[in-house]
């Protein structure tokens, strides 16, 4: 389950930082849009990127969110992902998310296939 004030920040307007294990053992950070819903942290991509095939390699990651307004307010969201979501569904998602960060639906070339990563949560902190 996401705590009540993770999951107020991680379904604002703030950005999140995915960790993730690169296949040479390295650890590389993406700033992303981030959403969630009672159960799993969000973070959608598409899968002919480096960070979807690494983090299906090894699905360990790490998600921090932190308020757009107040930086010190953040989560650590630190688990794995646990199932992923195709198609019509992950195409519907980055258009929500686009919304909510830019107003208008997803502009972006999309080169393969959007994916939302559904990411269950081993251990939940911060300063909410």
């Amino acid at each position: 389950m996401i705590e009540p004030p993770v999951k107020q920040l991680a379904t604002a307007q703030n950005y999140a930082a995915l960790a993730f294990h690169l296949p040479d053992g390295s650890i590389a950070n993406h700033v992303m849009w981030v959403d969630a819903t009672d159960e799993h942290i969000l973070i959608n991509t598409e899968v002919h990127r480096m960070k979807y095939r690494s983090i299906a390699a090894d699905p360990k990651v790490t998600v921090t969110i932190w308020d757009a307004q107040s930086p010190y307010l953040y989560a650590e969201v630190r688990g794995k992902v646990t199932a992923e979501v195709r198609g019509p569904e992950a195409r519907a998602h980055i258009d929500a998310l686009s919304q909510r960060y830019q107003g208008k639906d997803y502009q972006g070339d999309i080169q393969s296939e959007r994916v939302i990563l559904q990411i269950t949560p081993d251990r939940q902190r911060g300063s909410y």
